[in-house]
């Protein structure tokens, strides 16, 4: 695979840096060690101004080229998921219940090793500014950042981040202009009726009939209130209700998650949620009430952005192994906030057969990291060319 020379020169420190921080995971804001290993590797090389405790635990490094010009950003997520790992790989997680399954320690290389090339050869002019962003996996660490003021602060212009994806041939990239990631909301609805002996139950306003006629009324979004051109997804995900055979409870309730692309296809969602909730809840003599959390945003690339980074791909990957027209993913992702504050593209990296993400026995394939951190290298080099 062409990589550059250099970055494949030290290509298994990178595989060292990956599996520490793989053994050491943590967990949303709570990244200090992982920054404190972050801003080591950056001192050794020889970057100097690193700004720290961003977003409690984020950093963001700049590397000054040569010459005048802009600031690019380029984005590695750091935290890991809370859950136990089965890998039994000798460099498994040594932190009960907690695991790096989404690949963050990976992306986290692949910036460094950007990182040390960038410092070593710094063949581009203006500033690359490095953001190693705490909290994506919940908590919307790259939002905090962005509300901290890293985009005006260092000046950044555009900014770009890559995500690994399993199950895609190894060193394929694949993007989109456009929505490329969904925003991804949550509902909650709890149910007050009033209970009683199961054997009478004209003595109670029933919540559990509540709940069932709310859900079924809640599939009717997607498929009667929406227009099929419109990527959409509702789906129920938890109803809790009682203890007991003999007993209808007094409570019951629903969560749920909402997946959209389109801003009106987003609050039509809400609207209906209240127009079904206030609906049932009178039919059937109880209280409802929603509450709705508006989550992370859709994931927008900018179309010039897009067919820019794709044009650097197909550099590293070759013209066969990028797709520069993929499909939506009903995922989320918390860049999403970055690219709001600032143009730029999202980009997925495929690293082979394996686990899926946030799979227990996921791993990393350290075999990508070279391309990851070639394509930021020359990301930089191509948008901000020396001279």
């Amino acid at each position: 695979m062409p990589v550059l020379n250099r970055i494949a020169d030290f290509s298994e420190d990178m595989k060292t840096w990956r599996r520490h921080l793989h053994m050491h995971p943590e967990l949303q804001f709570d990244c200090h060690e992982t920054a404190a290993f972050v801003v080591e590797r950056l001192r050794e090389f020889g970057i100097t101004e690193i700004h720290e405790g961003i977003a409690q635990s984020g950093v963001v490094a700049i590397i000054e080229g040569q010459g005048e010009g802009p600031t690019i950003g380029l984005r590695a997520d750091m935290d890991a998921l809370p859950m136990e790992e089965t890998t039994g790989l000798e460099y498994a997680s040594t932190v009960p219940g907690k695991m790096h399954a989404c690949g963050h320690d990976g992306h986290t290389t692949m910036l460094l090793g950007a990182a040390r090339y960038l410092a070593e050869t710094r063949n581009f002019s203006g500033r690359v500014a490095l953001i190693f962003q705490p909290a994506e996996e919940g908590g919307g660490g790259a939002g905090v950042m962005v509300e901290e003021g890293i985009m005006d602060t260092f000046d950044i212009s555009e900014v770009y981040g890559i995500h690994n994806v399993p199950g895609i041939p190894e060193g394929q990239f694949y993007t989109k202009p456009g929505p490329i990631m969904a925003a991804a909301d949550s509902f909650e609805i709890f149910i007050t009726g009033v209970g009683g002996h199961g054997a009478y139950p004209h003595e109670t306003k029933d919540p559990i009939v509540a709940a069932v006629a709310a859900v079924n009324a809640i599939q009717t979004i997607v498929s009667r209130n929406n227009h099929f051109e419109e990527d959409l997804v509702v789906s129920v995900t938890q109803i809790h209700s009682g203890t007991t055979d003999n007993v209808i409870p007094e409570e019951a309730y629903i969560n749920g998650t909402v997946r959209t692309f389109d801003k009106d296809v987003q609050k039509m969602v809400v609207r209906r949620l209240e127009e079904i909730t206030a609906g049932i809840a009178a039919v059937y003599g109880v209280e409802m009430r929603l509450a709705y959390e508006w989550g992370y945003p859709a994931t927008v690339n900018d179309p010039a952005k897009v067919t820019f980074a794709a044009e650097v791909a197909r550099e590293v990957a070759g013209e066969v192994n990028v797709d520069a027209q993929s499909g939506k993913e009903m995922g989320a992702e918390d860049f999403a906030y970055m690219l709001e504050a600032r143009p730029g593209a999202y980009l997925f990296l495929g690293q082979g057969e394996g686990a899926g993400l946030h799979h227990p026995s996921y791993n990393f394939n350290d075999d990508v990291s070279a391309s990851g951190a070639s394509f930021f290298a020359r990301l930089v080099e191509k948008a901000q060319p020396k001279g």
